[in-house]
């Protein structure tokens, strides 16, 4: 997933050295799920391997196949992409999910996250974004669409992403690479704060404020400040 010189993510390179992600899409929407075929077969690292286009559907597949990584509609016709989750949580399988939606209720978001979706992700985000997303989580990582990362920032957020440690000094242990002036900056971007934001408050200038950010991201090995701020949310320093 990373440079070996720079820590820069390649979403152009497999991330699976002769062995495809194999994917399910589940939406009840045909051509959607002819669009995102056509999107995984230019990708000789990914295969789809098999459609649903219900929920009920999506389970058993789900079940009887094992994709590495699940592609599913919040809304499927009888059950919900919640619902799947929640079902295939319950049965322990290892199959990553992506919640692929239109939809950016607050409810959504948490309770696909709480029920053990690994991405949350909006139907307008860029194709080629998209293919990096089902290479990370495919790989564990959890991804959320920069649209809804706020709604982490709530009183709910400890509940929907499990932290591994509730402590800053533990925090800092694990990345104490980072300065104090970054810890601060980290803390801003966690906030939502913008580049111009951060800069005011800590009366630096922009530029200085962005190339702290962007330490902040390749230090914490993170594609962008949403997941930096999800990091750092997860791992307890906010």
């Amino acid at each position: 997933m990373y440079n070996s010189v720079k820590n820069k993510p390649d979403i152009n390179a497999p991330q699976n050295a002769g062995q495809k992600i194999r994917i399910l899409l589940a939406d009840d929407h045909k051509l959607i799920r002819v669009g995102l075929k056509s999107l995984f077969s230019k990708h000789e690292d990914m295969s789809v391997i098999s459609e649903a286009e219900n929920g009920k559907e999506a389970v058993e597949k789900i079940k009887n196949q094992h994709p590495d990584v699940a592609i599913l509609d919040l809304v499927l016709g009888d059950i919900s992409g919640i619902d799947v989750v929640k079902k295939i949580s319950d049965e322990n399988i290892n199959t990553k999910i992506v919640i692929l939606t239109s939809h950016i209720k607050d409810s959504d978001v948490t309770e696909s996250l709480k029920a053990g979706a690994n991405a949350y992700v909006l139907k307008d985000i860029n194709s080629e974004v998209l293919v990096m997303i089902v290479r990370t989580i495919s790989e564990g990582a959890i991804w959320i669409d920069p649209k809804a990362v706020n709604i982490l920032r709530n009183s709910q957020a400890a509940c929907v992403i499990p932290q591994k440690s509730c402590s800053r000094a533990n925090f800092k242990a694990q990345h104490s690479n980072l300065t104090e002036r970054e810890y601060e900056v980290l803390k801003l971007v966690v906030d939502g704060k913008s580049n111009l934001e951060i800069a005011k408050i800590l009366n630096i200038s922009e530029h200085t404020s962005k190339a702290h950010v962007c330490n902040i991201i390749q230090k914490l090995l993170v594609d962008d400040r949403t997941q930096a701020a999800v990091k750092a949310i997860k791992e307890g320093l906010v």
